[in-house]
């Protein structure tokens, strides 16, 4: 029986389809006791490591370290030290010493994502209450990224808006739409650096704005109100130490127009 209002799905492992997130955190217990009454995550050690488990499925984990970090993506990898070799040959920073395992990288346009290796049994769960629903790159070299992850990943790269006044892009892996990168605009402050966000569910009989109020119960921060999009009804908050994500009731969406979507972003590459 669901112990939540909609149980995670299995994500489909994929070279260059997210795998897993994690949060550094300096207060491992604050952290859990956060997130636990936020999503109502339980946590399984395994092998040492604090993994948020929804309903039987792995969903994230909680990494003890000596200062808090924004909460990173990772995307599969067949080898991710050969990964770190190519994001470096691209033009891409790789951070820290990649293993046979995992790496992080900066991409061209200025902001970190994480690479894994995972064995075949590999489980990670998205898109129920609490669960990992989407993620974005935002930065504002757009053409940078695009060009880099195209390579670097081989997503297809569909324009939405017209580029200008809205600049948003959809990755695809064979046709299936895995990410997206947005340009900052003026909704951004202008030192906001290049990141990622991260995306959670919100179920659709708890809803975002509910989740947003138990944010505030908590000791978090509410850093964008709920507001409704084509995708779901949305809200960006922090939490107990300012570490920022989204959450996402995907049933609140309305479907884009036609003339909202572009054509597909010509390869430069291809000859």
């Amino acid at each position: 029986m669901s112990i939540v209002p909609n149980s995670p799905a299995l994500a489909e492992l994929h070279h260059g389809a997210p795998c897993w997130v994690d949060l550094a955190t300096t207060d491992l217990q604050a952290s859990i006791d956060f997130y636990t009454g936020l999503f109502g995550w339980y946590y399984a050690d395994t092998a040492g490591r604090t993994v948020a488990v929804v309903d039987g499925l792995p969903v994230a984990e909680l990494v003890p370290a000596s200062r808090p970090s924004a909460w990173t993506l990772y995307l599969g990898s067949p080898h991710a030290r050969a990964t770190a070799e190519r994001a470096h040959a691209l033009g891409g920073t790789v951070l820290g010493e990649p293993t046979e395992v995992s790496t992080v990288v900066v991409d061209p346009s200025g902001a970190a994502i994480g690479f894994r290796h995972v064995p075949p049994d590999w489980l990670f769960g998205t898109n129920g209450h609490g669960a990992y629903a989407w993620a974005e790159l935002n930065t504002r070299d757009v053409q940078a990224a695009d060009a880099f992850f195209h390579e670097l990943c081989g997503y297809e790269i569909t324009q939405i808006g017209d580029g200008q006044a809205v600049d948003y892009t959809l990755w695809a892996i064979e046709g299936e739409t895995v990410l997206g990168r947005q340009r900052m605009g003026g909704a951004f402050a202008p030192d906001t650096p290049p990141h990622w966000m991260v995306y959670f569910t919100a179920a659709p009989e708890i809803g975002a704005d509910s989740v947003a109020s138990r944010v505030l119960e908590l000791g978090g921060q509410i850093t964008v109100e709920p507001y409704d999009t084509p995708f779901g009804r949305i809200t960006v908050v922090a939490d107990h130490v300012g570490s920022v994500f989204s959450v996402i009731d995907p049933s609140r969406r309305s479907p884009l127009a036609d003339d909202e979507v572009g054509s597909a972003i010509d390869d430069p590459y291809d000859e």
